[in-house]
């Protein structure tokens, strides 16, 4: 069982950052991709940013430019620096964990909400 705390939303007005953090803990495989995806009201669930267990990183298109993912394999922990946020960013973030060797297993964090709004 992995978990998941997400943390760092919040309300910033339109041109603003933000920073998200998400502590991963319990049995995370060597191999795993850890993510960021956001839901929008009446959206589905969409992927933001993702980055493996060796750091290769892929960002959704809207977000490139404006979004950093990084970890900290240290302290199992992943972040997303959102800069030059837009109202259209608005929604709640989820941390995604995706075990892929050993074993696969799947793991979503609570959410954390962000509004971009002046």
């Amino acid at each position: 069982q992995v978990q998941l705390v997400e943390s760092g939303g919040g309300l910033v007005q339109p041109g603003g950052s933000l920073r998200l953090s998400c502590a991963a803990s319990g049995r995370i495989a060597s191999r795993h991709i850890m993510g960021w995806y956001h839901q929008a009201p009446g959206k589905e669930r969409e992927l933001v940013a993702s980055i493996t267990s060796v750091g290769n990183t892929n960002y959704a298109d809207s977000v490139k430019g404006r979004f950093t993912i990084s970890r900290d394999n240290a302290k199992n922990t992943m972040y997303l620096q959102m800069n030059s946020l837009k109202p259209e960013d608005t929604a709640v973030y989820y941390c995604n964990l995706r075990n892929t060797w050993p074993g696969a297993s799947v793991y979503w964090g609570q959410g954390t909400q962000v509004t971009v709004s002046s």
